[in-house]
């Protein structure tokens, strides 16, 4: 039934690929300023970060695929709200409910997908990957025919709406039963499980590969949610040359991501790869900011986008393993690192306001440096 949950990443990354790429569209429709965008790609995740860990708890401790359900229910329901929104605040307010109900209907089938095989977590976060890759490249493809046709960016919500509706139709007939059928557990049963949970952060690894997988994301998410208004806003390329530069993203991502499924399964020393690749990611990033022109940055995006390769399976797969049978409250140790995280949109945001995207982009090479510092010196096992 694993294919079940593949297709539930696919949407969630479908509309990732719609929403960033459709950016520039809307801003304009909405006459967005930088800061409303930063605060539009914040302020939703920091509100999760304080819902989502419930969300987990009840996950390990009730009825995981009722959870699931509820959460694809909602996600649902906030694509419609984003197909209809008129104003920042109306999309805000879709924003802020996709995103619990995103960590509910997906993140949950992730947990559920590592539960599926224990020994295997690398690996299986890697078939994820490329099927978040997949949505992430057909994203572009759909708001383009759309907007071709004359729907725009509100009829691709309407679409990824009812696409949805498909994959929470598929999710009801093909979950498996949940093992326990218990009533809601009470407040002694929630608390017990965060005690539980929060008990992991005495471990250094834990920390770790928390920390590490919300630096890497700067080079992977955060960066993608402003490439196309990089090059419009700074490289002075047109929307359609921008379109490219994102399209030539997500098609590298899609090749490497599915090139890494056999890769990772020979791959024995997988932290020396991760530090190899966060030192070339280091230089291909420098250059992408300090070499002008259109075709240079291209190339260099190329190499941003194949360098960053297989980090976060690596590293969720990491952060997976050193939680055993505490799959679904990874969610709740989120509480600790999200909250920050999240504010980095926003600080790239108004730092473009007030001093330009160009210099503001510069943060963004916290991600691979924070690997270089912080990755063990040898290569543990999956467990430790």
């Amino acid at each position: 039934m694993n294919f079940v949950y593949l297709i539930i990443e696919f949407i969630d990354e479908l509309v990732f690929g719609v929403g960033e790429t459709a950016w520039p569209l809307i801003r304009n429709d909405l006459h967005l300023t930088y800061s409303q965008i930063g605060l539009l790609l914040s302020l939703p995740g920091i509100l999760a970060a304080f819902i989502e860990p419930f969300i987990g708890i009840l996950g390990d401790v009730w009825r995981r695929r009722l959870l699931i359900i509820i959460g694809g229910i909602l996600f649902t329901a906030s694509l419609f709200m984003t197909s209809i929104s008129y104003s920042f605040i109306f999309l805000l307010a879709s924003i802020i409910l996709f995103n619990p109900s995103s960590g509910a209907y997906v993140n949950l089938s992730q947990a559920n997908l590592m539960d599926s095989d224990e020994q295997r977590h690398e690996q299986n976060m890697a078939r994820w990957t490329f099927a978040g890759s997949l949505g992430v490249v057909t994203g572009p493809l759909l708001l383009g025919a759309f907007v071709y046709f004359g729907l725009g960016w509100r009829g691709t919500y309407a679409m990824l709406a009812a696409l949805s509706t498909l994959s929470l139709l598929i999710a009801i007939k093909y979950l498996p039963a949940d093992k326990k059928n218990t009533p809601f557990p009470s407040f002694s049963e929630v608390f017990d499980g965060f005690k539980a949970a929060l008990n992991a952060l005495k471990r250094k690894e834990v920390w770790r590969w928390m920390l590490l997988l919300e630096f890497a994301d700067l080079m992977l998410d955060v960066l993608f949610s402003f490439l196309a208004l990089y090059f419009v806003d700074v490289v002075r390329t047109s929307e359609s040359q921008a379109g490219i530069a994102v399209t030539i993203w997500l098609v590298m991502g899609l090749i490497t991501d599915f090139l890494f499924i056999p890769f990772v399964d020979r791959q024995k020393d997988t932290i020396r790869y991760l530090r190899f690749t966060a030192f070339i990611e280091t230089a291909a990033f420098i250059g992408f900011l300090l070499i002008p022109g259109f075709i240079p940055k291209i190339l260099l995006v190329i190499l941003v986008n194949l360098f960053n390769t297989g980090w976060y399976p690596i590293l969720q797969g990491r952060l997976y393993s050193s939680l055993p049978g505490q799959s679904a409250s990874i969610m709740a140790l989120g509480i600790v690192t999200d909250p920050l995280a999240k504010l980095l949109p926003l600080l790239i945001g108004v730092l473009a306001d007030n001093f330009g995207l160009q210099s503001a982009m510069w943060i963004l090479l916290l991600g691979p440096l924070a690997l270089l510092i912080s990755l063990p010196k040898k290569n543990l096992t999956p467990s430790t």
